[in-house]
């Protein structure tokens, strides 16, 4: 609520907001507790989340900068440079996190693979647990280089879309 908002209110709706806030302030207290005996006192936010995959990189990369994968779909291995992490970046279940990120090939800006990565709190710090290739550069007649996904995302769950 922004403070002009705030002002303008009667003193009955301001008392009634700090009245609301008070009924929650249990809830959060309780989700607190709830989340730290589950074994997850961590909260992440999106900033955390960047933030870890930006140290995932920083050791992943190697001295040239490149991002070196095998591509178990194509049989190749390929050297990429990071281009971008996408928004949103997201919590996925109670222990999981998740980023997608562009990275293109080489002399080749326009040749983008799209590669999502899972992250999970290890001793209070996020890490990556899981990196697959999401979509692949194809190159079109008409539209030129496109990113063509190999699944999709049904519940936050991978839902392959072809066979090869």
């Amino acid at each position: 609520m922004t403070i002009n908002k705030w002002a303008s209110q009667s003193p009955i709706e301001r008392r009634q907001a700090s009245l609301f806030s008070l009924l929650l302030l249990p809830l959060f207290i309780g989700f607190s507790a709830a989340n730290a005996e589950n074994g997850n006192p961590e909260v992440f936010y999106a900033t955390d989340i960047k933030e870890a995959m930006h140290a995932h990189l920083a050791v992943t990369l190697d001295e040239a900068g490149l991002f070196l994968t095998h591509d178990d779909v194509k049989a190749q291995d390929l050297a990429l440079r990071f281009s971008k992490i996408h928004d949103p970046v997201r919590q996925i279940n109670n222990d999981v996190y998740f980023a997608c990120t562009d990275f293109h090939v080489d002399g080749e800006a326009d040749k983008l693979y799209d590669i999502d990565f899972w992250l999970q709190a290890e001793n209070g710090r996020l890490q990556v647990f899981q990196t697959k290739i999401h979509k692949e550069p194809r190159k079109s007649l008409i539209y030129g280089w496109y990113k063509h996904p190999r699944y999709t995302f049904v519940n936050d769950e991978i839902e392959y879309l072809y066979d090869d």
